[in-house]
């Protein structure tokens, strides 16, 4: 025994069981299911960690006749998830997504003392607001790590593990989809239309897949990671959005000629006294590792003033990585249910401490761009465009003159120098306007990070 320490080493234990931790799930799809199966399996590492149970006891799906591969035998079901947010539980798992009936269901959680974990980035892109004021005044913690990049745990990195930067600039791969379609018209020198067919016979895309590769999901995503980063209210509604359709072959084929590749882009910046908020297909240097992330992987690079750069690289979308993010909020939850702990804000941000910052319109925003045209094959033709960027103090980074067959109009690829989005756009419309370019053309923002 260790004298005067008033505890001997043998009296010691592990913390005494505290009662179960009682969960209502509302929806049994991929991830409902992926979650129960995922904590049957963790259920003793669980215990070990925060010395109690978690237990589903209420389960709101669609169809109870459907076989599921979870087991349901000691769970409550019902076809009302309102029946799951009234009954006798501690947190509600929304799983439903879309914004209504979700919505209602969070705020009745809430209201009713109950904690809440949720995937649902378009429910906290679009009502966020209400919703994180809810869980405040409640006093009840909000989860919400699934709703962003799947498995990898960014919402807690930006939140507190990086709580001590000033956040300058995000910049991530955030639609699996999307960068599955890209890779493939990479790898295989398909058009876009070929490579969207792919991924909707593996299931990477839905029958209508205008809201993976119109950037709208990485624009929910997006939303959520910048309210944290620079303590503003969500603000999906002023994110500029490009999507995928627009990227030619000969567009995957010249940036890699330039040494780029081209990703599907979430990028927020500090701007002055505003921000930049866009989704849009970017060139990226080849050797920086945000290029090299293929297939439907997701990846997000932080910089804050202190750490530097970060990168988070992991598996974006799936049953078993978003229920691992799920299941994680639980077990933060757990550790303080029915202790007298202060809970942090769910944004890391107090709410009266958000400030609205103006988002900078399109013609303001800043990056190198990337242009391709097409012209005829006549003298003279290189020094004119190069003449009306110069006009416009536009430098040119790099070109690529790909020689035609006898007869044949050239192609030109042009990387310029930083510059606002309307000195480019007045430069392009006096460079489109000589005789010897064609109407098509194709232009994309090109992003250099210093790394």
């Amino acid at each position: 025994m260790i004298k005067g320490s008033g505890t001997s080493l043998d009296a010691r234990s592990a913390p005494a069981e505290r009662t179960p931790v009682r969960i209502g799930v509302l929806g049994l799809g991929t991830v409902g299911q992926a979650l129960l199966r995922l904590l049957a399996a963790s259920q003793s590492r669980i215990e070990r960690r925060i010395g109690r149970r978690l237990a589903v006891t209420h389960v709101a799906l669609r169809d109870p006749q459907r076989r599921r591969d979870c087991d349901l035998s000691a769970v409550a079901l019902s076809t009302d998830p309102r029946a799951v947010v009234t009954a006798d539980v501690d947190v509600v798992v929304e799983l439903i997504g879309g914004i209504s009936p979700a919505r209602e269901l969070v705020l009745a959680a809430l209201a009713a003392g109950k904690a809440v974990v949720t995937a649902n980035k378009a429910l906290l892109a679009e009502s966020g607001g209400e919703i994180f004021s809810a869980a405040e005044i409640a006093g009840q913690p909000l989860g919400f790590e699934a709703a962003v990049g799947g498995g990898i745990p960014i919402i807690k990195a930006l939140r507190e593990g990086l709580a001590a930067n000033r956040i300058d600039e995000i910049a991530g791969i955030i639609n699996g989809t999307s960068n599955y379609i890209l890779t493939e018209m990479s790898r295989r020198g398909i058009a876009f239309e070929v490579a969207l067919g792919r991924a909707q016979r593996l299931g990477y895309a839905e029958a209508d897949p205008r809201f993976d590769v119109d950037g709208i999901d990485a624009a929910h995503k997006l939303a959520i990671l910048a309210a944290i980063a620079f303590a503003t209210p969500p603000d999906f509604a002023a994110i500029q959005r490009d999507g995928l359709a627009r990227v030619h072959p000969d567009d995957i084929r010249l940036a890699g000629e330039l040494g780029y590749r081209i990703k599907p882009l979430a990028i927020a910046k500090r701007h002055g006294g505003g921000l930049e908020l866009r989704v849009h297909p970017t060139l990226v240097p080849h050797a920086h590792p945000l290029a090299l992330v293929d297939g439907s992987v997701n990846a997000v690079r932080v910089k804050g003033d202190a750490v530097g750069q970060t990168l988070y690289i992991g598996r974006g979308a799936g049953g078993l990585p978003t229920a691992s993010a799920v299941l994680a909020d639980l077990i933060e939850i757990a550790r303080t249910r029915g202790c007298a702990a202060v809970l942090p804000p769910a944004l890391g941000w107090p709410q009266a401490s958000l400030a609205p910052l103006p988002v900078l319109p399109t013609a303001a925003t800043v990056s190198s761009f990337y242009l391709r045209l097409r012209v005829a094959d006549t003298p003279g033709v290189l020094r004119a465009i190069t003449a009306h960027l110069a006009e416009a103090e536009i430098s040119v980074e790099a070109i690529l003159q790909k020689e035609p067959e006898a007869g044949a109009d050239a192609q030109l690829a042009i990387i310029t120098s930083a510059v606002t989005a309307a000195d480019f756009e007045q430069a392009l419309a006096q460079i489109r306007a000589l005789d010897f370019v064609r109407p098509d053309h194709s232009c994309l923002r090109v992003e250099h990070f210093d790394d």
